[in-house]
């Protein structure tokens, strides 16, 4: 699934409005992410602008191939821990001088708008799932980890996503309504009025909805250490509400609009939760497939 996404966001990069030049091109998108952002990190954006302005059509293609060859790469199990490293490298810089730290220093990187950044789940998806001989333990997460510490990060990155989900704009019933009007235009008629039914919703209560959310990542990042029918319970919530999120208030990322450069964080944050989703089975060998290939690296490639 992590393979498939990486490739989706390969073709997205080759729409046409990313070889474009000027204002309406991808240097276009990336200045017009530095406003509200300290200086400091409206000069990378710009740099970056300036870089892709040049020459939109060499640039957008490396970025495109870049992609491509980690999306391929995890794919084949000679070249996946290479691919793997390549993913976090450029997940990154992305998340740096394409996304502007994922609108973190500027208060804008609440959950409900794809906070802290989606391109940052890619590298988080990418050491957990890191090919490791050895038992799959009780969840595929803590193969390259180890239990405690896979533990750990589930807890840490949810509770980000509890405070990012009421600090800065995250609780700010205008700007939350604004993330589903950002990218309500050119979509799909039942997409639309999924939109003006989400937009109602959160400029009316999205106080309410996003203390709600936080309250729910803040119970999420405990399950871990649950019981395993509880532990499931809980991440069977957390992949219905990040497929509400994906479909009511990130319009599936955009995509269907165009000009998406990834689909948001939605199915990256539902791969996270299946990677810890309790076996039922805990042998001391590593699972595998039918062709002996193990568990975890099934999951990074498919």
């Amino acid at each position: 699934m992590l393979a498939t996404i990486w490739l989706l966001d390969a073709v997205l990069q080759l729409q046409p409005i990313f070889f474009a030049r000027g204002a309406s091109g991808f240097s276009g998108m990336l200045k017009g992410l530095t406003p509200g952002n300290p200086s400091w990190v409206a000069h990378t954006l710009t740099w970056n602008a300036s870089i892709v302005g040049h020459d939109p059509i060499l640039t957008n293609a490396v970025f495109a191939l870049v992609q491509f060859l980690i999306g391929f790469g995890i794919v084949w199990r000679r070249t996946c821990k290479p691919a793997l490293a390549l993913s976090i490298v450029w997940a990154l810089g992305v998340w740096w001088f394409g996304e502007g730290a994922g609108g973190i220093l500027r208060g804008g990187a609440s959950p409900l708008g794809g906070g802290p950044g989606a391109v940052l789940f890619y590298a988080l998806l990418a050491v957990l799932l890191w090919p490791h001989e050895g038992s799959d333990g009780p969840f595929v997460a803590a193969r390259a980890l180890g239990v405690r510490t896979a533990k750990k990060v589930w807890a840490t990155t949810w509770l980000v996503l509890a405070v990012l989900s009421v600090v800065g704009s995250g609780r700010s019933p205008q700007a939350l309504s604004g993330f589903v009007a950002i990218l309500d235009h050119g979509q799909p008629g039942w997409l639309a009025g999924i939109d003006r039914t989400s937009e109602s919703l959160l400029l009316h209560d999205g106080t309410v909805v996003a203390i709600a959310l936080a309250s729910l990542c803040v119970a999420i990042a405990a399950s871990v250490y649950l019981s395993t029918n509880f532990t499931r319970i809980f991440l069977v919530l957390a992949i219905l509400t990040f497929t509400a999120i994906w479909i009511a208030v990130e319009n599936v990322g955009g995509i269907l609009a165009g000009g998406a450069t990834d689909p948001n964080s939605g199915p990256l944050v539902i791969l996270l939760a299946l990677a810890f989703w309790p076996l039922s089975e805990q042998p001391t060998t590593p699972r595998t497939s039918m062709s002996g290939e193990p568990l975890v690296a099934r999951l990074a490639r498919s």
